[in-house]
C-alpha cells in the first residue's frame, strides 16, 4: 500500500523515528530478511499442505519451529514419490528467510523459503509415538476397554470435545438420526495445543465419576498429525485404558490414527459415526418394532384369554362330574361289600355249625376216654401196691436161697444157710449161722 499523503503526528514524548507507513516498513522488513544468509536446516515435517503454486509445511524439533514454503514446481521436480514426505518425516532443507508484506485484504506471512529438500528418515516424534504404542500394547492396555459392555440403548452419554468445534454439531445430528432422546453430559476441553491432553484427561475422569454416564465419546474434527498429537499423550491413554466406562474415540479423518484409537473401546472415523456407535439401536425403528410386537402380543393375549376361559369353564365342570363318578363308584363298592359280607356271614355260620358238631363229637369221645383213664389209674395203683419193688422201696428186703427161691421164714433161712438179700438199690449175699450169731 502506498504511503499516505498526509503523515499523522507521532506519539508525544516518544524518541523513536517515524511514524512510517506500514507498507514501507513491510517492504524494508522483507528486504532485510531476504538479505540474511542462506542456510541449511533439519527437523521434522508437520502440517504439510500442498496448493497449486506452493507447498507449505512446518519444520520442527524439540526446541522450536519454523514455517516453511517451497514452490510447487521445485517440489515436484524432486520426484519424491507417493507418501515419501509426510508429517513426522525427518528432512534437510536449504534456503533463506522470506516475508510476504500482505495488503489491505490479505494477511502478512513469514516463512523460510526452501530451495532444496532431502528426506533424511523418520522423525523423532513418530519414532517416539511408535515406541509408546508398542509399550502400551505390551502392557495389555489396548484390551481392557474392548472388554467393557456397551449398552445398546444408553440413558446418558458423556461427550468430550471442543466447545465451538464442528464435531459437536455432527454428534447431535447423528443422535437425532438415531431418534435418541436420552441425556447428554458435555465436558468441553481444548482439543489442540500443549494444554489439551491434561484437560481432556480431567474431563474423562469427571465423566467417569458421574456414575449415570453409560458411555463416553471423545470427538474432534480433522487436522494434521501435529494438531492431533495431544491425543497420543501417554497419561491420557493410560487413563482411558483404566476407566470402567466404555470410551468411543473419533479423532481426525479416516486415515488418521492416534493412540487413543488403540486404547479406546471403539474407534470411529467421524463424530457422526461415533454418535451412531454410541446408540447402536435406531430408536424410531425400535419403537415401531416394539409397537408391532405389542399389537401382536395384544392379539395373542386376547386369544390366550379366550382359550384359557374356555379351558377354565371346562375344568370348572370337571370337579362335579368327578365327584358324581366317585359317588357312583362308592355306592357300587358299598353294595358289593354288603353282598360280600352277607355271603361271608352265611359261609362262616355253616362253618361254625360244622365245627360245633365236630367239637361235640370230640367232647363225647374225650369223656369216654377220661372214664377209661380213671379205671386204668385205679388198676395201676392196685397193681403197684402188689409190686415187690414198691415194697423194697419202703425199706423191706427180699430173701432168696441159692436157687433163687423166696425164703419166707427163719427156719427156711437156717436150712438154706446161704441166702441172697435184695434191697431196692442192690443185692448182697449172706450166711445164716445160728440163733446166737449174727449174719
Amino acid at each position: 500500500m502506498a504511503e499516505p499523503q498526509t503523515r499523522p503526528a507521532g506519539i508525544d514524548g516518544s524518541t523513536l523515528p517515524g511514524p512510517y507507513g506500514v507498507g514501507a516498513y513491510a517492504a524494508k522488513l522483507r528486504e532485510f530478511l531476504r538479505e540474511r544468509s542462506r542456510v541449511q536446516l533439519f527437523g521434522e515435517v508437520w502440517n504439510l499442505r500442498l496448493s497449486r503454486s506452493k507447498v507449505y509445511l512446518e519444520l520442527r524439533d524439540s526446541d522450536g519451529a519454523v514455517p516453511c514454503s517451497m514452490w510447487r514446481d521445485d517440489f515436484d521436480a524432486l520426484r519424491l514419490g507417493e507418501g515419501a514426505l509426510g508429517d513426522g518425516a525427518q528432512v534437510v532443507v536449504a534456503g533463506g528467510l522470506d516475508y510476504y508484506a500482505g495488503s489491505r485484504t490479505s494477511s502478512p506471512s513469514f516463512s523460510f523459503a526452501i530451495t532444496a529438500l532431502r528426506v533424511a528418515g523418520e522423525g523423532d516424534l513418530l519414532a517416539q509415538l511408535d515406541r509408546l504404542r508398542k509399550t502400551l500394547d505390551a502392557e495389555g492396555l489396548f484390551a481392557p476397554q474392548k472388554r467393557l459392555h456397551r449398552p445398546a440403548l444408553p440413558r446418558t452419554i458423556g461427550i468430550v470435545t471442543g466447545e465451538g468445534g464442528k464435531a459437536r454439531d455432527d454428534i447431535l445430528a447423528g443422535l437425532r438420526r438415531r431418534g435418541w432422546q436420552g441425556r447428554l453430559v458435555w465436558a468441553f476441553a481444548p482439543v489442540q495445543d500443549r494444554h489439551a491432553a491434561p484437560r481432556i484427561t480431567a474431563a474423562l475422569q469427571d465423566l467417569a465419576a458421574t456414575r449415570a454416564v453409560d458411555v463416553i465419546v471423545v470427538a474432534r474434527g480433522g487436522g494434521s498429525l501435529a494438531d492431533l498429537f495431544c491425543f497420543c499423550d501417554e497419561t491420557l491413554c493410560r487413563t482411558i485404558a483404566l476407566l470402567d466406562v466404555p470410551v468411543i474415540a473419533s479423532v481426525g479423518h479416516h486415515t488418521d490414527r492416534t493412540l487413543i484409537d488403540d486404547v479406546a473401546a471403539l474407534s470411529c472415523s467421524t463424530p457422526t459415526h461415533a454418535a451412531e456407535s454410541a446408540v447402536p439401536v435406531h430408536c424410531s425403528e425400535a419403537r415401531g418394532g416394539v409397537l408391532a410386537v405389542a399389537r401382536r402380543l395384544d392379539v395373542h393375549g386376547r386369544r390366550a384369554l379366550l382359550h384359557r376361559a374356555q379351558t377354565l369353564a371346562r375344568l370348572s365342570r370337571a370337579p362335579g362330574e368327578h365327584l358324581a363318578g366317585e359317588r357312583r363308584r362308592l355306592h357300587q363298592r358299598m353294595r358289593e361289600i354288603r353282598a360280600a359280607g352277607r355271603r361271608r356271614v352265611q359261609t362262616e355260620v355253616g362253618r361254625t355249625a360244622r365245627k360245633a358238631l365236630v367239637l361235640d363229637r370230640k367232647a363225647h369221645a374225650a369223656s369216654a376216654e377220661a372214664h377209661g383213664a380213671t379205671r386204668l389209674g385205679a388198676l395201676a395203683l392196685a397193681l403197684a401196691a402188689h409190686d415187690p419193688a414198691r415194697t423194697l422201696e419202703r425199706g423191706y428186703a427180699l430173701v432168696t436161697d441159692p436157687a433163687g427161691e423166696l425164703v419166707t421164714s427163719a427156719a427156711a433161712a437156717r436150712r438154706a444157710g446161704d441166702v441172697r438179700l435184695k434191697f431196692s438199690d442192690a443185692a448182697v449175699d449172706a450166711t445164716i449161722r445160728g440163733d446166737d450169731e449174727r449174719a
